[in-house]
């Protein structure tokens, strides 16, 4: 007998298949779309750094984020560092988005990411970092990734969001004048004091997030809650853990919302 919970997800499945699709080729073809594009970012790997430890994408924060785009009118493609598909392990897979495993649209891009250099970054209006154990490794230092947000941000006048451990991917940002782009605005994501920091998974990090962010010269803010928690910086938009990602994402159509026609407009914009 399925539960009011799973008959939820059933139906939000059902409505997000008449809402639209997702699709990488529009990410690689230089053909026009008149439908404006968010490229999600997620990470490659399968562990936690050199160990064995398994890591995971957080399915959640790419499914509610998928559903508020597609709401708003978006169309979503998927790169990560190496293409091809991410890991997803059940850890990561709540009750309430578990019947989405089974939608097409969505498992097909993530089975089938793009790699950098098959992006078109002059297509996207935001790119959104996800969040999950994995997202520290891979991406923070990835030079294609870099060039596609700052691409997207400077010369497309778009949006750069993340959440939760996503924002693990913008700390080494730099804008064209070779400052970081986190540099004197308010960033949230997944503090470290939150982290269990006896774990063996914690010793594998590269870097912590609060501390690489406040050293870039970001604001850093968080709250000792798991309620959602967004920031809201111009055109930098970050949300503190899983359950900001719908939230984030709704931040991120607000602001664009707001901005000029990218159609109409050329040159840099400020933010």
């Amino acid at each position: 007998m399925h539960t009011p919970r799973f008959i939820k997800s059933l139906l939000i499945l059902l409505l997000s298949a008449w809402l639209g699709s997702t699709c990488n080729a529009h990410a690689v073809s230089g053909s026009a779309d008149p439908q404006p594009r968010i490229l999600f970012i997620l990470a490659s790997s399968k562990v936690h750094g050199s160990s064995t430890l398994p890591a995971s994408i957080s399915f959640g924060e790419v499914v509610h984020a998928w559903d508020t785009f597609h709401a708003a009118g978006y169309a979503v493609d998927f790169v990560t560092p190496e293409g091809g598909d991410v890991p997803i392990l059940d850890a990561y897979v709540g009750e309430q988005v578990e019947a989405r495993l089974q939608d097409k649209r969505i498992m097909d891009g993530l089975r089938n990411t793009a790699t950098p250099a098959q992006i078109d970054p002059s297509r996207y209006r935001a790119v959104y970092y996800v969040g999950g154990s994995n997202a520290m490794y891979g991406v923070a230092e990835n030079r294609g990734l870099q060039d596609i947000a700052m691409h997207v941000y400077e010369r497309n006048g778009g949006v750069v969001s993340a959440v939760c451990h996503g924002t693990a991917g913008i700390v080494n940002l730099k804008l064209a004048g070779g400052q970081p782009l986190v540099a004197g605005k308010r960033i949230s994501g997944y503090p470290e004091e939150h982290e269990e920091q006896g774990a063996a998974y914690f010793k594998e990090f590269p870097f912590l997030i609060r501390k690489t962010v406040e050293a870039r010269g970001g604001l850093f803010h968080a709250i000792d809650s798991n309620e959602p928690y967004i920031e809201v910086d111009g055109r930098v938009v970050t949300g503190q853990n899983y359950a900001s990602a719908a939230p984030v994402a709704e931040a991120v159509v607000e602001v664009l919302r707001k901005l000029p026609d990218p159609s109409r407009s050329h040159g840099q914009a400020k933010g």
